[in-house]
């Protein structure tokens, strides 16, 4: 952690310089990326950016034509609106694992750089005006030592030129394996296992979460907002995945 927390500050000193002594490693072959970038240029071509129509409330893939997905059409949402970026296919499947379970915490700045060159003109559509991390169980925090949300959120947030609330929601509780329920059940545990540990922001805000499903984690920190006077709830995330339009 401190070796880590030196050398980002070194970077900052040193840029291109430091980069040969200490690269960054790229998201997607995770080989040293070239001197003074966070990502290999032919890698970033190869990152799944959703292209085609999207659900004009969660940002999921859907046929030209067509409004909203089947999910978002048979789920009510606690959320104003949101999208994930790019397609959870192989690829992002291999670099969020390495991101979240193999120590790859670099990875979230460059992450959250693609979220934001991605997406930045829509927090403008959405005049939002803070940015929050989806939180994890403090006992997952130690085992993996960050918050991947966090990570990626204060990317985001740098660039926009946002503030940053890291304490206002707190994951006080594990959940039930989530894949034996059903979209309301899995939100109403997640909302019992979600708390604020700091007044709710009246104010427009932006979520950041790494990968959105079901949207049931999305769903109960919106609720939780929603109830205790926070005006719009939207998210990014940097994978979106599968919905009954796509098979993965």
């Amino acid at each position: 952690m401190a070796i880590q927390s030196g050398v980002k500050t070194l970077r900052k000193a040193g840029g291109v310089c430091l980069d040969l002594l200490f690269p960054r490693r790229c998201p997607v072959c995770h080989a040293p990326a070239p001197p003074g970038e966070d990502m290999c240029p032919e890698c970033r071509e190869r990152l799944p950016l959703i292209r085609t129509a999207r659900c004009r409330i969660c940002g999921k893939p859907v046929r030209n034509g067509e409004d909203i997905c089947q999910d978002c059409g048979t789920t009510p949402h606690l959320f104003t609106q949101g999208m994930g970026v790019f397609l959870y296919d192989e690829t992002m499947r291999e670099t969020m694992s390495f991101f979240k379970y193999k120590g790859r915490r670099e990875y979230g700045e460059a992450l959250g750089t693609e979220l934001f060159r991605a997406a930045g003109s829509r927090l403008l559509d959405w005049g939002v005006r803070a940015v929050l991390p989806v939180p994890i169980h403090a006992s997952r925090r130690r085992e993996r030592g960050y918050n991947q949300s966090e990570i990626l959120a204060a990317r985001v947030a740098e660039l926009a030129g946002l503030p940053l609330l890291r304490k206002v929601l707190l994951r006080t509780g594990k959940t039930p394996p989530l894949k034996n329920l059903n979209p309301i059940e899995r939100r109403d545990a997640l909302a019992r296992a979600m708390a604020l540990c700091g007044p709710a922001p009246r104010v427009p805000v932006l979520l950041i979460d790494d990968i959105y499903t079901t949207g049931a984690t999305i769903d109960a920190a919106a609720g939780l907002l929603g109830s205790c006077g926070t005006p719009e709830v939207y998210f990014l995330t940097v994978c979106i995945g599968g919905g009954f339009m796509v098979q993965y």
